[in-house]
């Protein structure tokens, strides 16, 4: 019997996630069994954006529509960052017809410029890390950081991995968002772990 009192808050409990979305908190009731797709949904009614103009942030990490919130590791309590992804669908796309020798052209173009794209999201990031190095210092010494410090950072990384997100690259500049989205995501891994030590300073 007391397995199968169990089995309702175990495997199918109701959670709690707090999404922040323009300067706001919206708290969120839904099943952990959810998917990402279906909270989604649910935030189109609060925020009156689509859900495939939504990007969800946990941790650092962009979460995945086809995945459920348990398997994404959301827990009660959570805190989600939602962002209006700028990038357009392939649906919204004029359909305009582009001669061989034009397109080749726009192809070397959008990787230049994908590439400066990225660049310029690894010099915010390179800012950013400086700020984790100074906490990380005052850690050392034993000084206890305060906890919006940790906040304002994660989100900043964030940002900046939402604007990888919204970078369109192939070959060399896909490489290199990838680089540089696996660093911000140990970075925020980093400042979680910091997090963690100077509550206990």
């Amino acid at each position: 019997m007391e397995k199968e009192g169990t089995s309702d808050t175990d495997n199918r409990s109701t959670i709690t996630v707090n999404v922040k979305f323009s300067g706001r908190s919206m708290p969120v009731e839904i099943s952990d069994e959810s998917t990402v797709e279906h909270l989604k949904s649910l935030l189109q009614a609060l925020t009156n954006v689509l859900p495939r103009s939504q990007k969800l942030i946990f941790k650092g990490k962009v979460l995945v529509d086809e995945m459920t919130l348990k398997s994404s590791r959301v827990v009660n309590g959570a805190k989600i960052m939602l962002m209006r992804s700028q990038v357009l669908h392939q649906e919204d796309m004029p359909n305009v017809l582009e001669d061989p020798a034009s397109k080749e052209r726009n192809n070397i173009q959008n990787t230049s410029v994908s590439c400066e794209a990225v660049a310029g999201v690894r010099v915010e990031v390179d800012k950013l890390s400086h700020r984790v190095s100074v906490i990380e210092e005052a850690m050392q010494r034993g000084t206890k950081v305060e906890d919006r410090e940790f906040v304002v950072l994660t989100e900043s990384f964030m940002i900046q991995l939402l604007k990888l997100d919204s970078i369109e690259a192939d070959g060399e500049a896909r490489a290199e968002r990838r680089k540089e989205v696996h660093r911000i995501q140990s970075i925020v891994d980093m400042i979680d772990n910091f997090k963690a030590r100077n509550s206990k300073l």
